[in-house]
């Protein structure tokens, strides 16, 4: 079972509009915290958006700071897949942020709720 946090529903729609995806697979869902385990994750104080990357290959995730911090504790940077190409995965986010970095934006704070899925 994924655990993270799932994106207010009223939120994404906003978001969404003010950010059209680049990509044909929409994701801007949730941040995930990790991909095994049952206890949700405990709530966040604050959780903004920060950032942007995009891969030129079909890549494109949001990079967000939950209390402060990019830094997940499995070593990756929280984020939020946006949008997908063809044969492409959101668990190549990660990679997509190491390999290009991320560009700065103004910070957007984000509802976010634990979740499971």
């Amino acid at each position: 079972m994924t655990l993270g946090w799932k994106l207010d529903r009223s939120q994404r729609e906003a978001l969404l509009a003010a950010f059209p995806p680049r990509y044909a697979r929409m994701v801007a869902d949730h941040v995930t915290l990790s991909v095994s385990g049952t206890d949700l994750p405990e709530a966040i104080t604050t959780a903004e958006i920060i950032g942007h990357v995009d891969d030129g290959m079909g890549v494109e995730a949001y990079v967000v700071a939950i209390d402060g911090s990019t830094s997940r504790p499995d070593g990756g940077t929280w984020h939020i897949t946006w949008s997908l190409g063809e044969n492409r995965a959101a668990k190549e986010s990660n990679s997509a942020i190491a390999a290009h970095g991320w560009a700065t934006v103004a910070p957007i704070p984000l509802l976010l709720t634990p979740a499971h899925w």
